[in-house]
């Protein structure tokens, strides 16, 4: 992104707009403004970087992973193998059973060369559940180390539940949603914030994360934690309060440099998707959602 606002067009730049049909320039400028992004961590191997965002063809990701009751590593790996045969633009590893470093490490392998996403606090939910028993007893240093460690090992980009602060989430469980929340990652961040009393770490932290990812120009996909799990909550005031979270922490990454996209919208009418869409489009600035 920083290169992108100094003008220059990258050689990738110029690959992903004669993939998506534009101009490298037209592609730049939208870059430039996080209007469009390049899925890469540039410290990864045998990545091609993928275009998402404003004018640009709409993008299949595919979710896979073990659990604590399928941990089979080669079940997973064919799975990859068929998405990329049907053609799968991207992958997500969200393993939560297993030896997780090295699945991910063998996904990652098997992914490429296309961009590979995970969701940190998953690894870091499991891990403090082996070890002390209560997946919401870890540090936010662990949880980190683990975004940390993702990067290293040449994650292209992460969902973080940034969004759904403490005060969200209080007056969530003493509302009368119909379903509280149905996001696995934000439930795990809320439990936490509930058990420590303490506000979301990605939150309060959220500067440091943006260091942590533009060292490896990263991609950060802000999870929708408190979308609506049925069209009865859909545009209710957690669903617009963790919209508005969202739209500010994405104009704090494209400020800082960091390419960024929105997660959305969960459980919405027809007839109102249209006016989510415009309405995180103008409260973000034009972020990918």
């Amino acid at each position: 992104m920083r290169i992108a606002r100094s003008g220059s067009v990258t050689p990738e730049i110029e690959e992903v707009a004669e993939a998506e049909g534009i101009s490298p320039n037209k592609l730049r400028s939208r870059i430039a403004t996080g209007r469009a992004i390049i899925i890469r961590n540039v410290k990864a191997d045998g990545v091609k970087g993928l275009g998402v965002g404003q004018g640009l063809f709409t993008k299949v990701n595919v979710n896979v992973g073990t659990s604590e009751f399928v941990k089979d590593l080669n079940l997973e790996l064919e799975k990859v193998r068929i998405s990329k045969k049907y053609g799968a633009d991207s992958i997500m590893d969200l393993s939560t059973g297993g030896d997780l470093d090295a699945i991910r490490r063998a996904i990652i392998k098997e992914t490429r060369p296309l961009p590979l996403g995970t969701v940190p606090t998953y690894q870091a939910f499991i891990e403090a559940f082996r070890r002390k028993k209560g997946g919401a007893y870890f540090t936010e240093d662990e949880l980190f180390n683990v975004v940390e460690r993702h990067l290293k090992d040449g994650v292209d980009f992460m969902t973080i539940h940034a969004g759904i602060t403490k005060d969200l989430g209080l007056k969530l469980i003493r509302s009368g949603r119909v379903i509280k929340i149905v996001s696995r990652g934000g439930d795990m961040i809320l439990g936490w914030m509930l058990y420590n009393d303490s506000e979301n770490p990605f939150y309060k932290n959220f500067d440091y994360l943006l260091e942590m990812f533009a060292e490896y120009d990263a991609t950060i996909s802000l999870g929708d934690a408190l979308r609506p799990g049925d069209i009865v909550d859909a545009l209710d005031e957690f669903h617009i309060g963790e919209l508005i979270n969202n739209a500010r922490l994405a104009r704090r990454a494209i400020e800082y440099g960091v390419q960024v996209m929105i997660e959305g919208p969960g459980h919405v009418p027809l007839h109102l998707i249209k006016t989510d869409v415009k309405l995180m489009k103008r409260l973000s600035g034009g972020v990918p959602y």
